[in-house]
């Protein structure tokens, strides 16, 4: 067994600090798997990718979604092995989370949409970094309203370069509604990113990745048994077999 990633310890630490347990409204009822926090019959571990990437993605996850199973930041660190997740709070900071922004190995990112920064931040490309850098993208995990107030009231974020994602087809994700009609979930956001910066098999596997979580959570919620012949496990079965 693999060991618990970034937002697998972050959801343990959370809930440490729990005073009841956590119900998810709607959804799975019943036993989850620990690993993937789907139903048992519909696990999804055998399957689960970890595709080498130059890239890494740094998780500001709002204060319950790590406890979410329909939270999507859960996929990006059982793709991408250099993730790492912080939880958010308006009035403390992660000495980790500072150190990890100063690191000189990563050039960091806010990934934000621009109309909301002056123009100088914003950049639309990853263009090539200098030699011994890599790009590490900062994602805010949370509803719309929750990033948009983690935006303002992270000054530590103030200094970074705004990647602002124009991208062109919709959002597939169908586990949550958002306000915004542009609003990729995180993992979208992050196969995004990843394309990018030119790290194309590891932004379609996560995409693929997502698809097939989607399907198996959604076959469990409504007590059907997965489709392995269906469109998302035959096209998660071709990029394997690619």
């Amino acid at each position: 067994m693999k060991a618990p990633h970034a937002v697998s310890r972050l959801r343990a630490e959370r809930l440490a600090r729990s005073a009841k347990p956590f119900l998810a409204r709607g959804g799975i009822k019943g036993e989850r798997c620990p690993g993937c926090r789907l139903v048992p019959s519909h696990c999804l571990c055998g399957v689960r990718p970890e595709v080498p990437t130059q890239s890494g993605m740094c998780l500001l996850m709002a204060d319950i979604e790590p406890l979410k199973p329909s939270n999507t930041g859960w996929l990006i660190a059982d793709v991408v092995p250099n993730t790492f997740a912080f939880g958010w709070a308006r009035t403390e900071v992660d000495p980790a989370l500072l150190a990890l922004l100063v690191d000189p190995q990563w050039q960091a990112f806010v990934v934000f949409p621009g109309e909301f920064v002056t123009p100088d931040r914003v950049v639309q490309a990853v263009q090539p970094l200098p030699c011994g850098q890599r790009p590490l993208f900062i994602l805010l995990d949370a509803t719309w309203p929750e990033a948009r107030k983690m935006f303002r009231k992270s000054p530590y974020l103030n200094a970074l370069p705004v990647l602002s994602l124009n991208p062109e087809q919709v959002s597939r994700y169908q586990l949550r509604r958002s306000q915004r009609g542009d609003h990729f979930c995180t993992s979208e956001v992050a196969s995004l990113c990843l394309e990018l910066a030119g790290e194309a098999r590891a932004a379609d596997t996560l995409q693929a990745y997502l698809d097939v979580y989607t399907h198996n959570y959604l076959q469990a919620k409504h007590q059907l048994p997965p489709n392995l012949q269906g469109p998302a496990h035959a096209r998660w079965q071709s990029l394997k077999r690619s």
